[in-house]
């Protein structure tokens, strides 16, 4: 029994026909569009890697200068 991956059902839902061609190795006609958007979609990928990597650096600043603050009050009130 073969299996069966969620990509081929979404071509199935999309268009039986490329379904078809796809299982037998028919290569579709389109290979330029499909490259590119490839590539639109490993940049995308990046550019959400990157938001999240920015993300918990902002996080991480925020405490460090929560963690700075509380001892320069420290300091002032008690030092």
């Amino acid at each position: 029994m073969r299996t069966l991956r969620a990509s081929e059902i979404g071509l199935f839902l999309y268009c039986r026909r490329a379904w078809q061609y796809n299982r037998e190795g028919i290569e579709s006609q389109n290979q330029p569009e499909m490259t590119g958007g490839a590539e639109y979609h490993r940049q995308h990928g990046r550019q959400v890697f990157l938001a999240g990597v920015y993300r918990l650096a902002g996080w991480i600043a925020l405490l460090l200068a929560l963690i700075l603050a509380a001892v320069a009050l420290t300091n002032f009130f008690y030092g």
